[in-house]
């Protein structure tokens, strides 16, 4: 499958005038983003695409995680399957963080007991200096294949995201040499070394940046930054150690497309909310109501069903908690229905079915200024 990017949308209209309109999935997604009234807001989850599917289940019998992530029919395919089961607004491209160390020089593969381990570990300048940031593009090239190919299958009216690991978040695997239990090293040369530290957090965010416009050019339309490891920072020092980076990510991008940021754990809210993210992506660890609270009406919120509810709730019980989700956004507009974090693999399929169920039953009087209701 190949295609041209599906043309970009026009969003910017007057809320009474779209007060009893219908949208479609991607209009709704990109409204959203943009605290566009909406006709109910939209809904995706992140890890939608994965090991919670049976027909995921079924390609990995087959091939493995990197065949799936380095081959864009395969890639394709694994995006495209939450679609056609829940029928969310937004597909997400099936991928992995670690594909930017991987194209500056430092590869990944997975161990046997689990877990993910670098090809070697960052710990020297030397180290940071043979990684290679010209050939970004040239070695990701087969992610900007699959997005072709999925944008093309999405069509123009359902919304498609790219995402990227935040610098703070790739650079605890590449200084640690993999996924750990006990992750300080990366922590530890931000305060000891300070310049090296920022030697390599500038390479990463130039490699970011240039990835996600890239994603954007190949036909997303919006990127989400995942910085799963900003809760692994003391509140105080999240601005300098990671969120100054996010932000120089943001400026480069947000011109182009809508640009979320789910910084799990992350709690300085000033930090947050001055990043120039369109959407805050919250986690299930702190109440959608506070969310609301601390941050700005202009600002998108994202969130944040707890993930292990799909797993512990009856169906008609997750449906009562995603209708409380909702009525806690009520009136506000810029509300993306999501969990607190990702899918996990043993959630319940017609528990995922009866969330975007209960969004799409919410109704006009939510996401919308209360004037309209």
């Amino acid at each position: 499958m190949t295609g041209a990017a599906a043309p970009k949308l026009n969003i910017q209209s007057a809320d009474a005038d779209v007060a009893h309109r219908t949208f479609t999935h991607r209009e709704r997604m990109l409204r959203a983003c943009h605290c566009e009234t909406v006709d109910v807001p939209p809904v995706w989850m992140m890890r939608q695409a994965g090991r919670v599917l049976p027909e995921y289940r079924a390609l990995k019998e087959r091939y493995t995680f990197l065949d799936l992530v380095r081959t864009p029919d395969l890639a394709t395919e694994v995006t495209l399957q939450p679609i056609r089961r829940f029928d969310f607004d937004a597909a997400i491209l099936f991928s992995d963080i670690l594909v930017i160390p991987e194209a500056l020089g430092q590869g990944y593969h997975f161990r046997e007991t689990g877990g993910v381990e670098m090809d070697f570990r960052v710990s020297c300048r030397a180290d940071i200096d043979r990684l290679d940031a010209t050939a970004v593009a040239e070695r990701l090239a087969y992610v900007f294949a699959a997005l072709r190919q999925i944008r093309a299958a999405l069509g123009p009216t359902r919304a498609l995201l790219g995402f990227a690991g935040a610098p703070w978040t790739l650079a605890n695997y590449m200084i640690e040499g993999g996924s750990s239990s006990n992750e300080h090293r990366a922590l530890a040369l931000f305060k000891e070394d300070p310049e090296l530290f920022g030697r390599l957090m500038s390479k990463l965010t130039g490699a970011v940046a240039q990835f996600l416009r890239m994603q954007i050019a190949a036909g997303a339309d919006a990127v989400q930054i995942f910085d799963s490891n900003a809760g692994e920072l003391p509140t105080e020092l999240y601005a300098e150690a990671s969120g100054r980076w996010i932000e120089q990510i943001v400026q480069e991008v947000r011109p182009q497309a809508p640009v979320i940021v789910f910084a799990r754990g992350g709690r300085d809210w000033a930090t947050l909310n001055a990043l120039g993210a369109n959407v805050l992506g919250i986690d299930h660890e702190m109440t959608l109501s506070s969310a609301r609270a601390l941050v700005p009406d202009n600002i998108a919120l994202q969130g944040n069903l707890p993930p292990e509810s799909l797993i512990s709730l009856s169906a008609e019980e997750i449906s009562a908690q995603t209708r409380q989700l909702l009525q806690v956004m009520e009136g506000r507009p810029g509300y993306i229905f999501n969990l607190g974090h990702g899918v996990p693999p043993e959630g319940r399929l017609e528990n995922i079915a009866a969330v975007v169920q209960t969004v799409r039953a919410s109704g006009r009087s939510l996401n919308r200024p209360a004037a309209l209701s």
